[in-house]
């Protein structure tokens, strides 16, 4: 085997081990139901500020005590930016209320419309690609 086929068969060999992440893009209507329209308050668990949705998590208290886990679709980084939104906006433990769509599945995941800071009352928009129900 010649050097040139050797390499060639090291670069191959290096793609297929190399872990691939694959990130699928979706339409608001394919995954969201604008119908379905929730408001949840709660704490913040968690923030993935990444492309092509920021995600965060809130724990959300119902009438008879039980905690559920919601996960918040956002629009991109860069949208939120362009709202007014920073990497630090969002911190593990803050209160807020989110307004939203729930997922057509009936999961704890919604499309956040906008995000309401209890702390502070400021109100963002969540850079989302859903248009008013």
């Amino acid at each position: 085997m010649g050097l040139l086929n050797r390499l060639l068969l090291s670069i191959v060999a290096a793609a297929l081990a190399t872990p691939q992440v694959v990130i699928a893009h979706h339409s608001f209507a394919a995954e969201f139901d604008s119908n379905k329209v929730v408001t949840l308050t709660g704490s913040v668990t968690k923030v993935e500020w990444q492309n092509p949705h920021t995600f965060f998590y809130l724990d959300v208290k119902d009438d008879s005590g039980s905690v559920t886990n919601w996960a918040l679709e956002l629009g991109s980084p860069n949208g939120l930016m362009r709202d007014g939104w920073t990497r630090n906006t969002l911190k593990i433990g803050d209160v807020v209320t989110v307004e939203g769509s729930q997922a057509r599945t009936g999961k704890p995941i919604a499309n956040a419309r906008v995000v309401t800071l209890r702390a502070s009352g400021q109100r963002l928009f969540a850079a989302s690609s859903q248009t008013a129900p």
